[in-house]
């Protein structure tokens, strides 16, 4: 049976449940991803109250095969009410649909707009390209040293 969790402030997934989630995005996000702790902090800014966000997790009986992260940017019209922060299918289950569902519920979700960034040569650009998402800036960085 396939389905799809939603965790938020409100409804937080157990400790077992938040490590699962995390080591799957850690594995699957391959080449796309973060270290380990930046997605934990991620996963719990999302369930945190204020301003929070979402985490979405595909699931296919017992198998963890899909999850989001939405953070809400505690902004409004100039910047996105909100940030996809990671994104990742199971390598076993890709080409399913599964990222297009969880992409559909966190849009469907989400209260305001949503922002990503997604790197050039990443296959998921097409997905969100299919559901409405536009290139409107070139993203530029300045990373201070500390």
């Amino acid at each position: 049976m396939k389905s799809i969790k939603i965790y938020n402030n409100l409804n937080l997934p157990t400790d077992l449940e938040q490590n699962q989630i995390t080591q799957f995005l850690f594995t699957q996000l391959e080449e796309y991803g973060d270290p380990q702790h930046d997605i934990e902090k991620a996963i719990a800014y999302a369930l945190k109250a204020n301003p929070g966000g979402l985490v979405l997790v595909a699931m296919d009986g017992p198998i963890l095969t899909g999850a989001v992260v939405l953070n809400r940017t505690g902004m409004e019209s100039y910047i996105p009410e909100n940030i996809l922060v990671y994104i990742a299918t199971h390598k076993d289950y890709r080409g399913q649909g599964i990222g297009k569902d969880l992409m559909l519920t966190a849009i469907e979700k989400a209260q305001g707009n949503i922002a990503l960034h997604v790197e050039p040569d990443n296959p998921a650009k097409n997905l969100y390209e299919k559901l409405g998402f536009t290139n409107k800036y070139l993203e530029m960085r300045l990373i201070k040293n500390s």
